[in-house]
């Protein structure tokens, strides 16, 4: 199976969180719940678009680079209580097992992400984009290698 590749710009993502924003300000939230770290930063833009100071985060980790495995949640979303009048943002809905796994955390929630593929699409509430299931999207934040690697200084005289 070939893998196709879709670059998301950070114009291209700044424009498509001001949208996901405009569609979903019609509701009121009295938070936002971050799913880290893809969400973090469409949820920054959604936050300050909505007027919304109260940002919380939802730590899971399913991906090892390109390879989905085994969900884990390392950081629970306390301060959302059972969801009711929170907007959970992530970037990418693919699988859905992620925004199954949060929905069941924050089960009165509205959960918006920029893009879904078409497994993922039941399991979102608002979304921006359709992108086919084969299609690996590279975020702005994923152009660069994640860190350089530490200075080493010389012990010689």
């Amino acid at each position: 199976m070939t893998t196709n590749y879709m670059v998301i710009s950070w114009d291209q993502l700044h424009k498509d969180a001001r949208l996901l924003a405009e569609r979903v300000s019609t509701k009121k939230f009295k938070g936002i719940v971050a799913i880290t770290r893809g969400g973090m930063i469409p949820a920054a833009i959604i936050a300050r678009e909505l007027e919304c100071r109260l940002i919380e985060t939802v730590s899971i980790v399913s991906y090892d680079e390109e390879i989905q495995g085994e969900l884990k949640i390392i950081k629970h979303p306390t301060v959302a209580g059972d969801g009711e009048g929170f907007l959970i943002v992530d970037d990418l809905v693919d699988s859905g097992i992620t925004a199954q796994a949060i929905k069941k955390l924050l089960p009165k929630a509205y959960f918006a992400c920029l893009y879904a593929k078409p497994a993922g699409k039941p399991s979102t509430d608002e979304f921006i984009m359709e992108v086919q299931q084969d299609t690996w999207i590279l975020f702005p934040w994923d152009a660069a290698p994640a860190f350089a690697p530490p200075l080493v200084k010389s012990t010689k005289k």
